[in-house]
Parts: structure tokens; C-alpha cells; sequence
């Protein structure tokens, strides 16, 4: 089972994720308006590119825009929700390790001690995103179960993993196994659920940017004023 989940059901969680996410953003693209958007964006495209990643760099960056500034404590728990949720399985030592067995990469790897300290930040912030879900009405009203459902494919593979490294060696083999299988949920759930905004983040706030920039004075008189 484990040769299965590790090769061929891996490389087609890695095959259904990249299309997945290719298909996204060409729909994404595809979707935009030729009169309000296209038609502005491509005469411009310099401009635009400059504007939007201005606008993503701005919203990842801690109290970098309005909104993390008019909600700092919401928005350092998603910050740093996110931040375990993709450097973890980025920089694991484990999955380094697996990936020079298996394809000879050499992948940089970070502590065990910094890997765990993100895994419980991801977890403890998870249970506070899931708290303001069903505690704040205004955010209850537009919370349904594939939200719930979501929250928890997306904090499945940290539980696992976490209680994997730190279990006895009796149940080690059962624990790793649901691991790997909640982490192809995962990869295979991300284009086809509210978490295509892994990539669909860019691509809304991008244009956001371009609109500005562009076609809403965001040059300040020195470019192009629509």
C-alpha cells in the first residue's frame, strides 16, 4: 500500500493539482470582461504588471494594506495560518528526504523543532478560524458545511503529520499513511474548492492592482488616467 499511495496515486494527486490549478487561471483569464478589463489591460500591460504585484506585495505583507490594518488580530491568524500551511510542507526535513530517495532533488529543508512549531501554529490558528466561523454571526450566515469541510481537508495533513512524529512505533505506520493520503486530498481538493484561492489570490488581487493603476489614476497624474 505504501509503494501505491507514494507512486502512482501521488504522481496523480501532483498531475490533478498543476492542471487543476492551470485550468483555473486560464478560465480566471478567460472570464475577464473584453470591455472593462482586457481591452484596458493588454495596450498596458507594463503598467498593469508593475501595479499588480504592488498590490499583491502589499497584502501579504503584514499590515501592508487598509484591511490588515482595520483587522489586525483576525488578520495575523490568517497570516500566520498561511504562513505554516505553506512553508511547512515546502521545507520539511521529511519530505526533502523523500524527495532526494525518490527523484535525486536536493531541497532545502528547514529545523524539525521550527517544522513543529508551524505545524501547532496551523493548528491552534485553524481551531480559532473555525471558532469565528460558527461564533460571529455575520461570518455564520455565510458559512456552509463544504466551508467546515474545507478548513478541515486543510488542517488534516499538520494533525496527522504532527501526531506521526510524536507517536509510539506501534501505531507510527497508521498515523504516516493517513498522512500522506490526507495530504493528496489535499493537493487533488485545492482546484476544485474554495481553496483555488491558493491561486486564485493572485490572480483577483493582481487585477485588482492593474485596475488601479490603469483605468482608477493609481500613477497619480504620471501615467495613463482612466
Amino acid at each position: 500500500m505504501y509503494d501505491f499511495i507514494t507512486g502512482p496515486l501521488l504522481w496523480l494527486s501532483f498531475i490533478v493539482f498543476f492542471a487543476g490549478c492551470v485550468w483555473r487561471v486560464v478560465a480566471y483569464i478567460r472570464g475577464l470582461s473584453w470591455q472593462l478589463d482586457r481591452v484596458a489591460y493588454g495596450p498596458h500591460f507594463g503598467l498593469g504588471f508593475r501595479w499588480a504585484l504592488k498590490s499583491i506585495f502589499h497584502w501579504l505583507m503584514p499590515l501592508g494594506s487598509r484591511n490588515w490594518r482595520m483587522r489586525p488580530i483576525f488578520n495575523a491568524l490568517f497570516f500566520f495560518f498561511h504562513v505554516g500551511l505553506i512553508v511547512t510542507p515546502l521545507f520539511l526535513l521529511g519530505h526533502a528526504v523523500f524527495l532526494h530517495e525518490r527523484w535525486g532533488v536536493n531541497w532545502p529543508s528547514i529545523p524539525g523543532a521550527l517544522a513543529d512549531a508551524l505545524t501547532i501554529v496551523v493548528l491552534i490558528t485553524g481551531f480559532f478560524l473555525w471558532i469565528r466561523r460558527i461564533a460571529f454571526p455575520q461570518v455564520r450566515i455565510l458559512t456552509d458545511s463544504q466551508d467546515i469541510l474545507i478548513l478541515v481537508i486543510a488542517v488534516l495533513p499538520f494533525l496527522t503529520g504532527f501526531v506521526a512524529g510524536h507517536c509510539d512505533p506501534a501505531s507510527y505506520r497508521f498515523w504516516f499513511i493517513l498522512h500522506i493520503l490526507s495530504g493528496e486530498l489535499m493537493l487533488v481538493a485545492i482546484p476544485f474548492t474554495k481553496l483555488n484561492h491558493f491561486v486564485l489570490f493572485f490572480m483577483s488581487r493582481g487585477q485588482i492592482g492593474m485596475d488601479f493603476g490603469i483605468k482608477r489614476g493609481g500613477e497619480r497624474g504620471r501615467g495613463i488616467v482612466w
